[in-house]
C-alpha cells in the first residue's frame, strides 16, 4: 500500500482548486453578459403636471385654483414659493418637447389645468384654454411623441364651493373630463382620470400639508376620500361617453405597497394582504367595487356615506392601471389576527433628498406583481417613478450619480416584473424638469433637466444622459 502524506494531499487539492478556478474564469469570460433588455414595444416616457410647470396663472382666462390660494398663504410653502411662473412651460412647451425628443421617448404624460377650461369649475368652457392644450398636443405629435393625458393632478378651480368636501365637485369634475375627452380624443388615445387619490384627499384634508391645508376628523376625511373615488368613477363614464372610439381610460394611483421582508411564501402572502387592506379606500374599492369588510369594521361610525349607484360608478371597468411607485413599506408575517405586522422606517433608512423618499427598489417589482395578482389588470404602466436630489450645478454640469443609482435599481426591478410576464407596458420617469414641488416649493429637484428658475434655462443632467441611453438600447445600462 502506497503512503500518501498530508503534504501530497495538499498538493493534489491545490492543483484541483486552481484548475477549477481557471475553468470557472474561462467559463465566465466566455459567457455573454446578462442584459436586462425590455420588449421591443415597451414605451419609455417622462411625466409632468400642469401646476408644477406651466406658470402663466392669470393668462388666457385661467381661473384661480386651490394651489394658487394655498401657495400665496404665508407659511404654507417652503420659501414662500408659488407656481405663478414655475418653469414657464405654458410659453416654453415647444422647447420642452425638444427635450423629450432629444431623450428619444415615445410618450409624455401631462396633465390639464381644469381652471383653464372651466375657470369656475363648471359652466361655459374657455376656448383659449382648449386652444392651448390643442397646440401642446399637436406639437408633441408632430415630434413623434404620444401624449398620455391626466385630467386632474391636484389643481382644481378655487371657485368650486367646498372643494372635495362637496360631493358636487365630483360631478363637476366628470363634466369637465367628459368635455375635454371630446375635444382631444381624436389625437389622445390614453387618458387618466385623477392622479394620486391619497395625496389630494389625505395630505390635503387629514395631514394638512397640501392645499387646502385642512385637518379634518376621520369621518370627514373618509367622506372626502369617497368623493375622490366617485369623481374618478364618474369621470371614467363621462370620458367613455364623449371620447372617440378606442380611447383607453385609466387612473394614476400612488398605491401604498407593502414589500415582504424576505421572499418566502408566508411573508409574500402577508405583504399582498397588507397591500389590499391598506388601500381599501382607494384602489381596492375601485378594482373590487366595494369597501371591504376589514375597512368598514376598522372605521365603524366614521365609514363613508355611500349613495345608491356610487360603487357601480367607482368600479367602472378600466382599460389600464397606472402606478406611481417611489418608496416601499416593509411587512412581515406574524400570528396576529391580521396576519402581518408593518415595520416602521427608522432614521438610518436610506432616502433621497426628500425625507419621505425611502429607497427600496424591490417595491418596483412587488408593486407590479401584487396589483397583477390581486386584480389582474389588462395593462399596467408606471406613471411616475423618480428621485429628488440636491443637484449642485458645477461648471455647467449636474452629475447626479445618486439619482442614476436610484433609477437604475428601480428600473432593474421593473424589468424583473416584465421578465416574469406581468403586463407592464411602459414607464414614465418623474420628472422631465425640475419644477414646483408642491409644499416643498423649489427646494426639492426631481427633474432630469436642471432648471435655473431665474433664467428658465434647461440643462440636461447626467440622469438625462443615462435615460437617453436606456431608451436607445432598450435595456438597463
Amino acid at each position: 500500500m502506497n503512503e500518501f502524506s498530508r503534504r501530497d494531499f495538499g498538493k493534489v487539492l491545490g492543483s484541483a482548486s486552481a484548475a477549477a478556478l481557471v475553468s470557472a474564469h474561462s467559463t465566465a469570460a466566455s459567457a455573454a453578459p446578462v442584459e436586462l433588455r425590455f420588449p421591443k414595444d415597451f414605451r419609455w416616457g417622462c411625466a409632468t403636471a400642469a401646476y408644477q410647470i406651466e406658470g402663466a396663472v392669470k393668462e388666457d382666462g385661467r381661473g384661480p385654483t386651490n394651489w394658487d390660494v394655498f401657495s400665496h398663504t404665508p407659511g404654507k410653502v417652503v420659501g414662500g414659493d408659488t407656481g405663478d411662473i414655475a418653469t414657464d412651460s405654458y410659453h416654453r412647451y415647444a422647447e420642452d418637447t425638444q427635450l423629450l425628443k432629444n431623450l428619444g421617448v415615445s410618450t409624455y404624460r401631462m396633465s390639464l389645468a381644469w381652471s383653464r377650461i372651466f375657470p369656475e369649475g363648471r359652466g361655459k368652457p374657455n376656448q383659449k384654454g382648449v386652444d392651448h392644450y390643442n397646440k401642446v398636443i399637436d406639437n408633441l405629435l408632430a415630434n413623434g411623441i404620444d401624449p398620455y393625458v391626466t385630467m386632474f393632478h391636484w389643481d382644481y378651480p378655487a371657485a368650486l364651493p367646498g372643494g372635495w368636501q362637496n360631493r358636487d365637485t365630483a360631478k363637476a369634475f366628470a363634466d369637465y373630463a367628459g368635455y375635454m375627452a371630446g375635444q382631444i380624443s381624436d389625437r389622445v388615445k390614453n387618458i387618466m382620470t385623477v392622479n394620486e387619490l391619497r395625496c389630494f384627499t389625505d395630505l390635503s384634508h387629514k395631514v394638512g400639508i397640501h392645499a387646502p391645508g385642512l385637518k379634518l376628523p376621520d369621518a370627514e376625511v373618509n367622506q372626502v376620500r369617497h368623493h375622490g373615488v366617485v369623481a374618478h368613477g364618474l369621470a371614467v363614464q363621462a370620458i367613455r361617453a364623449h371620447a372617440k372610439a378606442g380611447t383607453q381610460v385609466g387612473i394614476a394611483d400612488n398605491t401604498v405597497f407593502y414589500v415582504p421582508v424576505m421572499e418566502t411564501d408566508d411573508h409574500v402572502a402577508a405583504a399582498k394582504k397588507a397591500t389590499r387592506e391598506m388601500n381599501a379606500m382607494f384602489l381596492t374599492a375601485i378594482m373590487e367595487g366595494r369597501y371591504i369588510d376589514e375597512y368598514l369594521t376598522q372605521e365603524g361610525a366614521n365609514a363613508p356615506k355611500v349613495q345608491p349607484g356610487d360603487m357601480e360608478a367607482i368600479a367602472s371597468p378600466l382599460d389600464f392601471l397606472a402606478l406611481n411607485i417611489y418608496a416601499p413599506e416593509w411587512v412581515r408575517a406574524d400570528d396576529s389576527p391580521r396576519g402581518y405586522a408593518t415595520i416602521p422606517h427608522i432614521p438610518s433608512s436610506p432616502h433621497m433628498a426628500s425625507p419621505w423618499l425611502i429607497v427600496g427598489p424591490e417595491v418596483a417589482y412587488w408593486g407590479v406583481r401584487q396589483v397583477s395578482e390581486l386584480w389582474k389588470p389588462k395593462v399596467l404602466y408606471i406613471s411616475e417613478n423618480g428621485a429628488s436630489a440636491d443637484d449642485p450645478l458645477q461648471n455647467g454640469r449636474v452629475d447626479d450619480a445618486d439619482r442614476v443609482m436610484y433609477l437604475r435599481n428601480y428600473v432593474s426591478q421593473f424589468h424583473r416584473a416584465v421578465a416574469e410576464g406581468y403586463p407592464l407596458k411602459g414607464y414614465f420617469l418623474w420628472s422631465l424638469l425640475d419644477n414646483f414641488e408642491w409644499a416643498d416649493g423649489y427646494s426639492k429637484r426631481f427633474g432630469i433637466h436642471y432648471v435655473d428658475f431665474k433664467t428658465q434655462r434647461r440643462i440636461p443632467k447626467l440622469s438625462a444622459a443615462w435615460y437617453k441611453e436606456v431608451i436607445r438600447q432598450n435595456r438597463v445600462v
